[in-house]
Order: C-alpha cells, then sequence, then structure tokens
C-alpha cells in the first residue's frame, strides 16, 4: 500500500516498481519483548491488590508497553525501502521524515546477505554501491530481499536502454514479452537467476503470446 506522502515524493511518468519494509520478525520481538512486560505488570499487581486493594491503581503502569507496542509498529510501517524506475529510496521516520534517494544510473554494485535463517524466512540484507557522495546505502534485514535486488536490476537495465520499466503487477504485452526474455537471460548471466528459474519465468511469459 502506497501512502500520499511516497506518491508526493514521485515525479512524472515515476512509478513505484517494488516496496518491502523491514522484515517483520524485528517488529515481532519488540512486540514479544513488551507483551512480557505486560504479563510482568499484570502478575505483580494483581499480587499486590490481594494486600492492598489500592494496588489495582498501578494497572495504569500497562499504558507504558502498550504504547510501546503502537510506537513499535508505526515505526517499522514507516521505514521502507522502495524501487521505483529511476531510484532507490529509503523512507524512515513517523513525523519526522528521513529520505535517502540512490539514482539507479549511479548504481554501481548490488551485494546482498543472507544468513539460513534469513533464506527461511525471506530476510536479509541488500548494500548498494553508487557513485553518488553516500557512496553505500546498506538496507539491514528488510523483507524479500532477492525481490528487491531483481527488480532494482531490472529497473537499472531498462533505463539504461531507454525503455521504460513497468510498474508491479502491470501486464506486460505481447511487444515487451521479447524484450523481457532477454532482460531475464542477462540476469541468469549474471548469477541473479538460476537455469531453473530463468526457463520458468520464460514459460510463464511465452503463455501470454
Amino acid at each position: 500500500m502506497v501512502n500520499s506522502y511516497v506518491k508526493n515524493m514521485l515525479g512524472n511518468e515515476e512509478k513505484i516498481l517494488f516496496m518491502t519494509h523491514p522484515h517483520w520478525l524485528l517488529l515481532l520481538r519488540n512486540i514479544l519483548i513488551e507483551l512480557f512486560l505486560v504479563a510482568v505488570i499484570v502478575a505483580a499487581v494483581t499480587i499486590a491488590t490481594a494486600f492492598l486493594p489500592l494496588a489495582a491503581f498501578f494497572y495504569i503502569l500497562l499504558l507504558v508497553p502498550l504504547a510501546g507496542m503502537v510506537r513499535d509498529f508505526l515505526i517499522w510501517w514507516n521505514r521502507q525501502f522502495i524501487v521505483t524506475n529511476r531510484r532507490v529510496i529509503q523512507i524512515s521516520g513517523v513525523f519526522n521524515k528521513s529520505v535517502t534517494d540512490s539514482s539507479l544510473e549511479k548504481v554501481n554494485d548490488v551485494k546482498m546477505d543472507q544468513s539460513s535463517l534469513g533464506r527461511l524466512f525471506d530476510y536479509g540484507n541488500v548494500e548498494i554501491l553508487t557513485a553518488s557522495e553516500l557512496g553505500v546505502n546498506l538496507f539491514e534485514r528488510i523483507g524479500r530481499p532477492i525481490r528487491f535486488k531483481t527488480a532494482m536490476l531490472n529497473a537499472k537495465e531498462q533505463l539504461e536502454h531507454g525503455a521504460p520499466a513497468p510498474a508491479a503487477g502491470a501486464p506486460a504485452g505481447p511487444a515487451d514479452i521479447p524484450a523481457m526474455i532477454a532482460q531475464l537471460d542477462q540476469l541468469r548471466q549474471k548469477g541473479v537467476l538460476t537455469d531453473a528459474e530463468f526457463q520458468q519465468k520464460k514459460a510463464e511469459l511465452l503463455s501470454k503470446l
């Protein structure tokens, strides 16, 4: 889901190709800690109430971990990693926004690291080496890193060849399919796609002719 803030950032003819957040396990970890605090407060106040009835007033302390859950969700939801047909955008902040752009034209190399657990739950780190002053952009523990990397490389390839990148979910026309197969073949040669993945995607595209 694209919010109005992101839409207002897009230039003319700029389209979002892929968007992800930090992996949900990061959010779950924080929420579990706060649920543990909720359980501790409830147990402590319940025991204290048996001896001091006025101790029930301290149930109000539950607002602290509950507010923490809301805050953690908002921070997670508003941290976005976006690939458009022109650039890669990193956004963070709920009220005060921080935005970092990397033009696809200046992207020199992309490195992805996934642990065994990251492969299992589909998260990882994506490091973008650029020719800009920033030099390196590191996106840590993002969800669906392979799709993020592939979308970025596809968009860069299409931008360099002067062909506009299709938006995510947009149907490909018959005239686009040969070019898309050629692009997939280039990704296969670079090691981004395996032979099996290439043949599967090729068959899917040919079935649309």
